[in-house]
């Protein structure tokens, strides 16, 4: 019988007009361009499937395995709940400039127009330059009709929320919150399994061609909130503990602050992912012993349900409640 063990995929590394270098001077990212904006680091997105980099199974993709284990690695209810989909989908994002504004449709929109999965997401800020600034939300309950205008006289910026950033900070966003990561932050993302981006103003910026991006400005229309949302989580840094920062029916995060070792029992309803965000720690599983630097994302699956973290690192622990 193969044995699963702690999965580590090749980073899918992607170029953007607003990325930039920390990926590689932070996480050390084998980047090779001054624009790598993206690294995606477990993903099941078409076109886009993460390759295993280590151990037994390497060169495989995660979708292949998940067809050869799927309960073992997704556990016995996120396959009750998915079947074999990968439901999550996990990236780091350097925005040397602003990104667009933009806005995620939910679930019953997106599965209507693009057969996909709606995108509720979450930030967490693993470092800011001074100043830098994330968008979420409006300033106060909107309107079909106010953002209309203000997109039409570009002022949009005007009735939409901002909120300066530092490490550690979290942000949560529900689909249909307009939205927007600001230049000079690197962050660690979680979403669910989409690739379904509204784009509502992108500043007018053209590519090295002259060309400006898609606008999606009719499609959003219905996908926004147009009321006021309370985006950033505050949570508890109690070391060696797994302190919950988000809980919703598509992900539940929580912050470890790892100071020695920390030994985790679970059951098998989940797998578990850990991006280390800080530090660096040993993963230790049947008195074998894995090593994450800052940066690393690792998939353990859920068959694995007794093992050690060992270290001294800032971790983020995911999985599905």
């Amino acid at each position: 019988m193969k044995r699963l063990y702690p999965l580590q995929f090749k980073p899918i590394l992607k170029e953007r007009i607003w990325g930039g270098t920390k990926l590689r001077d932070c996480l050390n990212k084998p980047i090779t361009s001054e624009i790598t904006g993206e690294s995606w680091e477990i993903s099941t997105v078409e076109n886009d499937v993460s390759i295993v980099e280590n151990g037994f199974f390497e060169g495989k993709l995660l979708t292949e395995l998940i067809n050869e284990f799927p309960k073992e690695i997704l556990g016995t209810k996120v396959y009750e709940q998915f079947g074999s989909q990968f439901p999550l989908l996990f990236k780091f994002l350097d925005a040397r400039e602003d990104l667009s504004i933009q806005v995620h449709p939910n679930d019953e929109l997106a599965k209507k127009r693009h057969n996909s999965f709606g995108k509720t997401e979450m930030w967490y800020v693993m470092q800011a330059d001074e100043d830098a600034s994330l968008i979420v939300g409006f300033k106060k309950k909107s309107s079909k009709e106010e953002y209309l205008k203000n997109l039409e006289d570009k002022t949009l910026i005007n009735i939409l929320d901002t909120k300066k950033v530092k490490k550690g900070d979290v942000f949560f966003l529900e689909t249909g919150t307009v939205h927007a990561i600001g230049a000079g932050t690197l962050i660690a993302e979680i979403q669910q399994t989409s690739d379904i981006t509204y784009r509502l103003y992108d500043f007018d910026r053209v590519d090295a061609n002259g060309n400006t991006r898609e606008l999606h400005i009719d499609l959003a229309l219905d996908a926004i909130n147009y009321n006021v949302v309370d985006t950033e989580k505050k949570y508890s840094k109690t070391e060696n503990v797994s302190n919950e920062i988000v809980s919703c029916p598509y992900f539940t995060t929580n912050f470890i602050p790892l100071k020695d070792t920390l030994s985790i029992t679970k059951n098998n309803n989940s797998f578990s992912v850990f991006m280390c965000v800080d530090g660096d720690f040993t993963l230790i599983v049947d008195g074998d012993s894995y090593r994450y630097g800052k940066g690393r994302t690792v998939l353990l699956p859920a068959s694995i349900t007794n093992y050690q973290l060992s270290g001294e690192a800032s971790i983020l622990e995911i999985y599905i409640s």
